[in-house]
């Protein structure tokens, strides 16, 4: 287990809960992983993917992080970033990486346990946008959320059912201002922690998770709406020292699962993680009386989380993004 402090974040009645240390469960050694985007669980198995490659692959681990097999399909994709697990099994792969903001589509693809491979092209409502993050709620609807180096994170969900191979036209539906925090890790320094690299639901449906190079985000999700629990106020749970964290999972019984991109890299652990978000406060306009708002911090802890910055820090925020934009470029596999 890493030697990592608890940390302490605060229940809506104000009282103090732990938040368990992330545990090293063990490494992932497999060479098509060297750039782990993402994961999904079922209880007894993982699903991993890499965000490199020609071809639909998913890598279906052991609990010791060994191969067991892989599921794959002969479809190249442009620049798959996320990974969702359906019910009956289905790998929803998110093909939305845009680091340049060029794409005139970007696509899920459904991959079967069989390796049959069903594309669904996807159009913005509002131009191009970079995103990394998966989410699949309980009926099967896809959320995407953006990727953006200030902080603002747009979610957008089909406008109707998908159809394949599309377009499909996505609607805006939510949005998210999310705070710097002082969680080490990421391949950027702080401004890693406002940019979201993944996104699971858990399998009951009543927790959603975001997560950034370095912290993770829970929201209580009760009703199982995505769109309306990402208008609740989270807690935060840090995730420090992965160099990329960008992969995220929920267990069955609420283990958050995180990882990340590098070779050698560990899956770890945060026991009893969905259980937190249940003790999230609610936003404002689900309290008695509160106008409601356009959008709530992703906030949560003990403590406050630095504010959005005045806008000459955001300025340096902004070109220290842009040199991570230019290294992900040159890490492009497609032109």
């Amino acid at each position: 287990m890493l030697a990592v402090a608890p940390v302490l974040v605060t229940a809506p009645a104000a009282v103090a809960q732990e938040v368990p240390a992330p545990e090293t469960l063990c490494t992932v050694r497999d060479a098509k992983l060297a750039e782990l985007s993402g994961l999904a669980a079922d209880g007894d198995r993982w699903y991993a993917m890499g965000d490199g490659g020609t071809k639909l692959q998913v890598v279906v681990l052991g609990r010791d992080c060994g191969t067991q097999k892989v599921i794959s399909a002969s479809v190249d994709p442009y620049d798959v970033e996320d990974l969702a697990r359906a019910k009956d099994g289905t790998l929803w792969l998110a093909d939305t990486g845009d680091n340049r903001k060029q794409r005139e589509t970007v696509a899920l693809h459904a991959l079967t346990p069989a390796g049959k491979a069903t594309l669904y092209r996807l159009t913005y409502p509002d131009g191009q946008h970079d995103a990394e993050a998966l989410l699949l709620d309980g009926s099967g609807t896809p959320f995407v959320v953006t990727k953006n180096v200030l902080g603002k994170a747009e979610v957008y969900k089909p406008a109707a059912e998908l159809k394949s191979p599309g377009p499909n036209a996505l609607e805006k539906v939510g949005s998210l201002d999310i705070s710097t925090t002082d969680t080490p890790g990421g391949p950027v320094g702080g401004v890693g922690s406002m940019l979201v690299t993944g996104g699971a639901v858990s399998p009951d449906g009543k927790t959603v998770a975001l997560r950034t190079y370095t912290d993770a985000y829970l929201y209580p999700a009760p009703d199982g709406d995505v769109a309306a629990a990402l208008k609740r106020n989270p807690v935060r749970v840090p995730l420090p020292n992965e160099p990329q964290g960008e992969a995220i999972a929920f267990e069955p019984d609420g283990t958050l699962l995180s990882a990340g991109e590098g070779t050698g890299q560990p899956v770890r652990a945060v026991r009893g993680a969905a259980a937190l978000a249940a003790g999230a406060t609610p936003a404002a306009d689900e309290q008695e009386g509160s106008p409601g708002p356009t959008g709530d911090p992703a906030t949560g802890g003990s403590e406050s989380p630095v504010p959005l910055l005045p806008a000459a820090a955001i300025a340096v925020l902004a070109a220290l993004g842009l040199v991570f934009v230019v290294s992900r470029v040159w890490r492009a596999r497609r032109g």
